[in-house]
């Protein structure tokens, strides 16, 4: 019903009077009429994918400590002034810094992305959204291990609870602290002369998804998808999600997509309300390169929203290439603190053994309730610990 711009550039293409062109590759001539942009990169060679070492430990003792938190309510304010004093008392010489906002505890200093200063450790009290912005201030290259409290908020990124704290500091400063290696996405925007958008500098690294949408537009976005150069499909929908494994279980969950364990590395893509039923979810390795280009003929812009960030918007003919980052979030398993004790239970207990990583396991069987039957809440709040 409607014959996408790239195809017809694509016939016309093998129908070129060129024989060599129309048999070693018909994709240059989509770029020289200007739909692609040029990654810099090989479309037809795939990328070598990060490499995430299992169980890897944290070597060095950390000497510049990060403290990134939500807006500090009296708990929060106890908690830090707590995590303070106990640094400050046991690793005397550890320099303790805090990002610049007009609620800087005592005895931190200041810290901004541009600080000369190399964090060893970021420590975030809060949900996830708060990781998610710690992650956020590390946009420009690579992230310091996280170490992750929960401030009485459930989550999938939240591995200790904040009376935690003084075995989960132990754990990283003695080198018994296991990360695992969350995948982030590199985002690049173009305009439609396939120039990069200056506003956006560097590209934008993302930790669960980038979403595109019609936002209060009545109209459905037109967006050409292109896998590795290839044109995928030509999509009629509310928008679309491209997610890390990590933010499976968040929006592109919500709008049906798979769960992803993330210890794998890939790209899951998600159409959000699709006009055609047979759109469905697709996984691709992590060295794809997707490309995103609003159609000519789309009837509505593409909002952009990076985990939960409000972007910009992309018109017609602009187009968004997105891959895997060469900088994942390390985070700090709860397995770290396993104590003696914990190991002797656990060896009279169903589940995976000290120092393998469960942490996922268990948080789809209590926080998403895995495929929970019918039965009451008080049930399931005792069922699965």
């Amino acid at each position: 019903m409607y014959a996408p711009t790239m195809f017809a550039a694509l016939r016309r293409c093998l129908a070129s009077p060129q024989p060599q062109l129309r048999l070693s590759s018909p994709l240059r001539c989509l770029h020289r009429r200007n739909l692609l942009p040029r990654t810099g990169r090989s479309f037809t060679t795939a990328l070598p994918p990060h490499t995430i070492p299992a169980g890897q430990k944290i070597e060095n003792p950390p000497k510049n400590i990060l403290i990134v938190n939500k807006l500090r309510t009296q708990p929060v304010i106890l908690a830090i002034a707590a995590f303070l004093e106990h640094v400050h008392h046991t690793y005397p010489g550890v320099r303790v810094f805090h990002e610049d906002r007009d609620d800087i505890p005592h005895g931190a200093e200041i810290w901004r992305p541009t600080s000369p200063e190399k964090i060893d450790l970021v420590v975030t009290l809060g949900g996830d959204g708060t990781i998610l912005h710690a992650s956020s201030l590390f946009s420009a290259g690579a992230v310091p291990p996280v170490l992750s409290f929960s401030m009485g908020t459930l989550g999938f990124l939240l591995p200790f609870h904040i009376d935690d704290f003084d075995k989960a500091l132990e754990s990283v400063f003695t080198g018994t602290a296991t990360v695992l290696h969350r995948m982030r996405l590199a985002c690049t925007f173009y305009d439609k002369d396939l120039a990069k958008k200056s506003k956006d500098g560097d590209d934008w690294q993302v930790m669960n998804e980038i979403a595109l949408h019609r936002g209060s537009s009545p109209h459905l976005n037109t967006i050409d998808i292109f896998v590795d150069g290839q044109h995928l499909t030509e999509a009629v929908s509310d928008g679309l999600i491209v997610s890390t494994p990590t933010g499976s279980t968040a929006y592109s969950l919500s709008a049906g997509g798979p769960i992803v364990h993330p210890s794998l590395s890939a790209l899951v893509l998600t159409p959000i309300c699709p006009r055609s039923l047979s759109f469905r979810p697709l996984v691709f390795p992590s060295s794809s390169i997707i490309t995103l280009r609003i159609g000519d003929r789309s009837r509505a812009p593409a909002g952009i929203s990076m985990d939960g960030r409000s972007s910009h918007v992309l018109s017609p003919g602009e187009s968004v290439v997105v891959q895997a980052s060469p900088f994942p979030v390390p985070c700090i398993n709860r397995s770290s603190i396993i104590t003696s004790s914990d190991v002797e239970h656990m060896r009279h207990s169903e589940g995976a053994g000290p120092g393998k990583e469960d942490d996922w396991v268990r948080d789809i069987n209590n926080l998403l309730q895995y495929n929970a039957t019918f039965r009451s809440k008080a049930l399931l709040r005792h069922s699965r610990t």
